[in-house]
């Protein structure tokens, strides 16, 4: 999708602060960070959302969530705790229409609803 700022991001288009990246996968900071760390993981293939998964595309949930793991360990994040949230669709607060997960980390979230 030519007008999409993730795809834009990818390409290199639009700089970014990498933290991770593989052959399907880039994780970067998130520009208004809700924690004090805060990262997004986008795939590299555009999918609208999670409605827009399917049985071709489905895989990549696996490879975002190794890129998870990954980040958190590279973030030092993992043994200590993090949050991960997906929004979709408009009601579910999703601002730009690609696919993408949040880290969170850095403090303690308890029952706090971000």
């Amino acid at each position: 999708m030519s007008d999409c700022v993730f795809c834009k991001i990818i390409k290199g288009e639009i700089p970014s602060s990498k933290v991770y990246e593989n052959e399907k996968v880039v994780v970067f900071r998130d520009i208004n960070p809700a924690a004090p760390i805060h990262v997004l993981v986008v795939p590299k293939v555009h999918i609208e959302s999670l409605e827009a998964l399917n049985q071709d595309n489905i895989g990549v949930v696996t490879d975002i969530h190794a890129a998870i793991l990954e980040t958190t360990r590279i973030l030092g994040i993992n043994e200590e705790g993090y949050r991960v949230i997906v929004n979709c669709g408009k009601n579910g607060g999703q601002t730009v229409p690609h696919l993408h997960y949040h880290i969170l980390g850095g403090a303690r979230f308890d029952e706090k609803i971000i």
